[in-house]
């Protein structure tokens, strides 16, 4: 029998309104049609810390932001190691996976009162089980990405806010400088056509895919 390659794990982070999702669903959709096997994940997962964090971000459940940060990593943890649907079970399957935010995204909602080394420390626990082979973090200007978000959303989440989305690009960016020598990213301009965007993700991630055996 031959042996299986590990799939390739592809991570896409930015703030709010980015369109990462839009991105995610556009690849997916080519590696589907190239004969690549992929899954498409989020976080938070849908663990018992997934749903407690979902409730964090729309306001029902109010904790700090230490405890926010724990529940991400504990959230993480089991969406890498879940015997039914975790990462490394597709990636080891040969499975391609596309992630929509991975580690990163803690850094980012923890930006205010939470110290980036320690989110990062506390990060370190997932990074040492898998880290993506390639983060593609997609940059837009934060006042446009509100009026995303108040035009197509009922429900504006926890961190929603201008003066938020500025603050987390900048911890994103602060992460990405911290972690350049054990992080893979590619920094893109999200201001302009998702279609001119997915091209350039294409052409800068394709060599990442691997057809893998089920």
């Amino acid at each position: 029998m031959t042996e299986n390659k590990r799939g390739a794990f592809i991570a896409f982070e930015g703030i709010d309104g980015s369109g990462k999702g839009t991105q995610i669903r556009m690849l997916k959709k080519r590696l589907e049609k190239e004969g690549f096997p992929v899954y498409r994940t989020a976080e938070p997962n849908d663990s018992p810390f997934g749903d407690l964090i979902h409730q964090v971000m729309i306001g029902r459940v109010k904790t700090t932001n230490d405890v926010i940060a724990a529940l991400f990593v504990a959230d993480r943890l089991d969406h890498i190691q879940n015997d039914t649907n975790g990462l490394l079970k597709f990636l080891n399957q040969g499975v391609n996976v596309l992630a929509d935010r991975y580690y990163f995204s803690s850094y980012a909602y923890q930006s205010v009162d939470v110290p980036m080394d320690w989110v990062i420390q506390a990060n370190s626990l997932c990074a040492a089980l898998l880290r993506p082979d390639l983060t593609v973090f997609i940059d837009v200007d934060p006042e446009v990405t509100m009026a995303r978000i108040e035009k197509n959303r009922l429900t504006k989440e926890l961190f929603e806010e201008t003066e938020r989305q500025i603050d987390t690009r900048n911890r994103y960016l602060e992460a990405f400088e911290k972690l350049k020598d054990s992080e893979h990213v590619l920094i893109l301009n999200g201001d302009r056509s998702p279609e001119e965007l997915h091209e350039e993700i294409w052409e800068k991630t394709k060599a990442y895919y691997v057809k893998g055996l089920r």
